[in-house]
């Protein structure tokens, strides 16, 4: 393998290259060979899951996040992600433009409006009626809680191993570094390997699965506005144009093209959220985005813990709980993602300290987060008619978003957008921001899908890194072939299948971490009582 990585110019460990080629290749095949079967195995994967692990997925998130807040505020939050006198390399607001675009953005434009009115329409807790302010109430709760706090401790976590292991001990830029602690020089045998092999393919999944969605949203879009129809076809053609536009920001790097395409795409959603603010109900939405904050946190401990238990879970009956479809498939949605952004994270935020690190990744953008559903949520709400006197008064007006998503959950975000001026423009705006987000994400996770192969921060040649931004692209349009009429229940169950395997490694980085704890001091680097860490020392290596 070594030979034929020289011979096509590859900078890479070959092991980990063409084993996660070739399984990517495998399943690309098995979906062309055998849709049917493939589609009825995550089927079944993902109902077993659900109705035995879905606890699991629950209380390890809550378990990270407790984690988290302790690192941070103890004796070893002063430690700084880098080597003695390292600073950070990029300024805060660059820091969180990048982080956040090459995290959720999509995914926010994607549910900014379909999470809330789902759960405003169809009440997941018992007894709320639907379409009430406690309806409402509960539904901007429940969508923050997906997206807030707990989705960036699924990234937080593994971007701190990462951090911690590779900025300040200089191991190589490899999931399996993060377990040194654990394995020792395992790292580098078939354990090590094959836990970046299932980095690698979690990775490509996870974002395959966010670059469907996000292809689907633009489709219909486009179909709102020109007519364009919204089917798979129409879906495939616009993920092969945006890959080929990731591709290209691929090419130019990090610093130009990641860099540059996040500050202007955060840019633009914030400008969307304020034309939000600015164009609806102003004083209904200042006064919502203060409340809302009582309404999260105030909900949160509850929601944190909710495990759906009197739901009936019986697979047989094609019913796996409100949980199922919802937290427990965004938590194995995110864990896949987490490789990729813990990397991607850990690259940008060297020099800073666990504290600074932790704090920042976790608070800055779960505060946007919880701004950007406080004004989309609750105008989309608003116009669908909030309270059953209302809706009353509105008459034929009342229904119309959540008919949309009803209908359509790529729709809702356009639907929307119909009540408000320059319908057309606005629509075209956000198309064009899911676009940019969607090329953002593609080309943060071939970056560091490609570092995970060379091992190091620096770019690899550049066929290896147009590789994985097509093979991310090929995976998605196979996965919408997938799910055909089925769309996102199919992207659910193939998500969840490979989430659990990446939702243990994760659980693994809480005790290596504590294990790498162990040898730092509150003012000083020292062996201290762990005599088998000193060749880990950074002092010795």
């Amino acid at each position: 393998m070594e030979q034929l990585a020289r011979k096509l110019g590859l900078r890479t460990d070959p092991t980990i290259f063409f084993a996660s080629a070739g399984f990517t290749l495998v399943f690309v095949l098995a979906l062309v060979i055998a849709p049917e079967a493939i589609g009825q195995a995550f089927a079944a994967g993902r109902a077993w899951i659900v109705t035995n692990l879905g606890w699991f997925f629950i209380l390890g998130v809550n378990v990270w996040l407790g984690f988290l807040i302790w690192a941070a505020t103890s004796r070893h939050g002063h430690i700084r992600l880098g080597p003695k006198g390292s600073r950070p390399e990029f300024s805060n607001l660059s820091w969180f433009t990048m982080l956040f675009a090459g995290g959720i953005g999509t995914v926010l434009m994607f549910w900014g409006v379909a999470e809330p009115i789902s759960h405003f329409s169809a009440p997941p807790i018992q007894g709320v009626e639907p379409y009430t302010e406690q309806a409402a109430r509960d539904a901007m709760s429940i969508a923050i809680y997906h997206l807030g706090l707990h989705t960036w401790t699924i990234f937080t976590l593994p971007g701190l191993a990462f951090a911690y292991f590779i900025n300040r001990y200089e191991l190589p830029v490899r999931v399996s570094s993060v377990f040194y602690p654990l394995l020792r020089e395992g790292i580098h045998g078939p354990i090590g390997k094959a836990i970046d092999v299932a980095a690698i393919l979690g990775t490509l999944f996870g974002v395959a699965v966010s670059l469907g969605l996000g292809s689907s949203q633009i489709a219909a879009g486009l179909n709102e506005l020109f007519g364009t129809g919204d089917g798979a076809t129409v879906q495939v053609i616009i993920l092969a144009v945006l890959t080929v536009v990731a591709v290209c920001s691929i090419v130019v790097g990090l610093d130009k093209g990641v860099k540059v395409l996040s500050n202007l795409n955060i840019g633009m959603a914030v400008g969307l959220m304020v034309f939000v603010l600015v164009c609806g109900s102003t004083l209904f939405l200042l006064r919502g985005i203060v409340e809302t904050f009582g309404l999260y946190f105030g909900n949160l401990p509850r929601l944190a813990f909710w495990n759906d238990m009197l739901a009936n879970n019986n697979p047989n009956t094609d019913t796996w709980g409100w949980q199922g479809g919802w937290t427990v498939f965004y938590w194995a949605w995110t864990v896949t993602w987490s490789p990729f952004i813990g990397l991607f994270v850990a690259r940008i935020s060297r020099g800073r300290t666990i504290r600074e690190f932790v704090f920042g990744v976790l608070m800055a953008p779960s505060l946007f987060t919880l701004i950007w559903f406080a004004i989309f949520g609750w105008q989309a709400m608003e116009f669908d008619g909030l309270g059953l006197a209302a809706r009353a008064a509105m008459g034929e007006e009342a229904g119309q978003i959540s008919a949309a998503v009803a209908d359509s959950v790529p729709l809702a975000m356009f639907a929307f957008f119909e009540h408000f001026p320059f319908t057309t423009l606005v629509q075209g705006f956000a198309v064009v921001i899911v676009a940019i987000f969607f090329a953002t994400s593609s080309d943060s996770a071939s970056l560091v899908v490609d570092m995970l192969c060379t091992g190091s921060p620096e770019p690899g040649p550049v066929g290896q890194r147009v590789f994985w931004g097509a093979a991310e692209g090929l995976v998605a349009a196979m996965l919408i072939v997938l799910a055909g009429d089925a769309g996102l229940d199919a992207l659910q169950q193939v998500i969840t299948v490979v989430g659990l395997p990446i939702f243990v490694l994760v659980c693994m980085m809480i005790p290596s971490l504590i294990r790498g704890f162990a040898m730092e001091e509150i003012d000083h680097i020292t062996i201290g009582t762990r005599p088998e860490l000193e060749e880990f020392h950074p002092d010795n290596a």
